[in-house]
């Protein structure tokens, strides 16, 4: 059975080349949902515009896809509610400049 947390790990591995920081702690993943085997993940991009997004598509779907268990991954791209920097963890916040 795969768990939310195996996905999450594995989401955190998905670095944006830009910036050198995880999707999951630049809060661009929104939901993670597990039908049995199929992974269906709902994220963002930091604009409409974003080049990034069949990067991003591609490179969850591979990593995902190699846990034990997986058949399936579906990744949705959504722009509501539109990413603010408010989504990102602290850590991410201190290391971009956003807080002090």
């Amino acid at each position: 059975m795969i768990t939310q947390e195996e996905v999450i790990k594995k989401l955190k591995q998905c670095i944006d080349p830009e910036l050198g920081i995880n999707i999951v702690d630049l809060g661009l993943i929104y939901a993670v949902n597990i039908e049995g085997s199929r992974v269906n993940v709902l994220m963002t991009v930091t604009t409409s515009g974003c080049p990034m997004g069949s990067f991003f598509i591609k490179d969850i779907t591979d990593k995902v896809r190699a846990l034990k268990g997986v058949s399936a991954v579906l990744v949705e791209l959504t722009f509501d509610p539109p990413w603010n920097p408010s989504k990102m963890s602290q850590d991410s916040k201190e290391l971009l400049g956003f807080i002090n």
